[in-house]
């Protein structure tokens, strides 16, 4: 029995599962190539839309998913979402499909807990201001994440639209809005802060190099899966050191990385460490309290998986979402 979770049966469990948990078990597994996790394909067209089938492999779980995930500009004069995502979970061993589920929310929830977990390894001890740039969702949902697992005393946030502010401090709650300062200047969040989070859509740098200080920790996060959108520029990315989800990933299409190596910012052989690695101990994070690191974020199927599996078991528990009946032993399904 394959059992189909839409938009509304995700967002119904998501808070009872420990996103940040999940995300952080599942990057020690490819710290350790516990995980097959390679390279996403970019379907592209005549139009700008992109789609990106994101294939990931755990024994550990037992479980093989795909998550088509599709990045429509266009969708913006639509007023539809401009991303939108599913995720088909099957079981590792019998090829059974499992589960097929919305990935809107999941997507947005692994993405902060996935920032989570690289702050937590890789920003300095007793960090106290948190840096936001961009006051979307996303950063609804990191602002979340992080009042859940490490809360920083004050939040510095700028955004090009007050509206976008206003709904930012409506949705993070009164007693977070209090600990929150509006600038006017992105600049002024990156000098301040000292965990940044850059979560814009941003097509050219909104960060320079100049502007980091030592001791920073800078999470890279909200560029478009596009090898020429970026949200810092090379002098950025060249000062500190960089971490990424996945060396395979972030070759393929992070703006962030392949626009500081056109530059001549970082070097082409360029080998960073993955999250994963550091997670597990094969790979340094931090090494001194003066040194700026920089995570450059670009998503994996891996964290969609990781808190898939957790939904889909919570979803049998609680007998929420749509059975939907697959084919008996036995039968003969036609096929080529």
């Amino acid at each position: 029995m394959t059992v189909v979770l839409g938009a509304a049966d995700v967002a119904g469990l998501i808070d009872a599962v420990d996103v940040v948990g999940a995300v952080e078990a599942i990057h020690a597994d490819l710290g350790t190539g516990a995980v097959q996790q390679p390279a996403p394909v970019a379907l592209t067209g005549a139009d700008d839309a992109l789609f990106l089938p994101m294939a990931v492999r755990s024994d550990r779980l037992g479980l093989v998913a795909v998550k088509l995930m599709a990045d429509v500009p266009d969708n913006a004069a639509r007023g539809l979402p401009t991303q939108r995502s599913t995720i088909l979970v099957s079981s590792s061993v019998t090829g059974e499909c499992i589960a097929v589920l919305d990935g809107m929310t999941i997507t947005r929830a692994r993405t902060a807990a996935t920032t989570v977990v690289a702050t937590k390894h890789l920003a300095r001890p007793g960090s106290r201001t948190l840096g936001i740039l961009g006051a979307g969702n996303l950063a609804v949902e990191h602002v979340r994440a992080f009042e859940a697992t490490r809360p920083f005393e004050r939040i510095v946030v700028w955004s090009r639209s007050s509206g976008t502010v206003t709904r930012f401090l409506e949705a993070v709650g009164p007693d977070v809005a209090r600990r929150c300062v509006i600038v006017p200047e992105a600049r002024r969040v990156v000098e301040e802060a000292d965990v940044l989070c850059t979560l814009t859509p941003s097509v050219d740098p909104i960060v320079r190099g100049a502007w980091l200080h030592a001791g920073q920790h800078v999470n890279a996060v909200g560029a478009r899966p596009r090898p020429t959108h970026r949200e810092l520029d090379g002098a950025a990315m060249a000062r500190g050191t960089v971490v990424v989800d996945s060396r395979a990933t972030a070759w393929t299409k992070s703006g962030d990385l392949l626009e500081a190596v056109v530059e001549g910012a970082l070097p082409p052989d360029l080998h960073p460490a993955e999250l994963g690695e550091v997670v597990a101990g094969r790979a340094p994070g931090r090494t001194a309290d003066d040194e700026i690191t920089v995570f450059d974020s670009v998503g994996l199927g891996a964290q969609d998986l990781a808190v898939a599996a957790r939904l889909i078991d919570l979803a049998r528990e609680r007998g929420v979402g749509t059975p939907v009946a697959v084919a008996r032993a036995g039968t003969v399904v036609p096929g080529r």
